[in-house]
């Protein structure tokens, strides 16, 4: 495993390359790594926990392998130059805050596991232009897509028994 703030604030850190073997990412182990670009996670890793990698603002991509099950909340918070992400097919929520302040996000694919779109997950996302939600969602969030201002197309499935105050303004 990669520990708990095992690289914080290395703010000169480029990119990384986690070895095969790891298996979970610790809280705020890369957070504010403002000049990390890229990461690549191998699979087998399960788990990246919260806050992992708040405030790296240059992070433009990242991949996350299908061995994912659980991102924590506030995982990519702040990461103002990440363009687009695919959830990997085992996570089941979209936790709270987990693309906040994502000025940058223009598209994301929310796999079928998904039951579950979180308070703030897409806060202030405001490049993203569509979303389709998945039928396995079942709620979603308060101020879940709040400031969303280029979202123009929207697609909620009949499963959604649950909108929260503000999940859309």
């Amino acid at each position: 495993s990669i520990g708990t703030y095992a690289f914080c604030g290395c703010s000169s850190l480029t990119s990384i390359e986690i070895p095969y073997g790891v298996t979970s990412i610790g809280d705020s182990a890369f957070k504010g790594c403002a000049s990390l670009t890229s990461i690549e996670i191998p699979y087998g890793v399960t788990s990246i926990a919260a806050y992992v990698f708040k405030d790296c603002s240059c992070l433009t991509s990242i991949e996350i392998p299908d061995s994912v099950t659980n991102i924590g909340y506030c995982a990519f918070y702040k990461c103002t130059s990440l363009k687009s992400i695919t959830i990997p097919d085992g996570v089941t929520i979209i936790d709270y805050s987990t693309f906040n302040n994502c000025k940058t996000l223009k598209s994301i694919t929310i796999p079928d596991s998904v039951t579950s779109i979180g308070k703030r997950s897409f806060y202030n996302c405001t490049k993203l232009t569509s979303i389709t939600i998945p039928d396995s969602v079942t709620s979603i969030g308060e101020d879940a897509f709040y400031n969303c201002t280029s979202l123009t197309s929207i697609t909620i499935p009949d499963s959604v028994t649950s909108i929260e105050f503000g999940a859309f303004y």
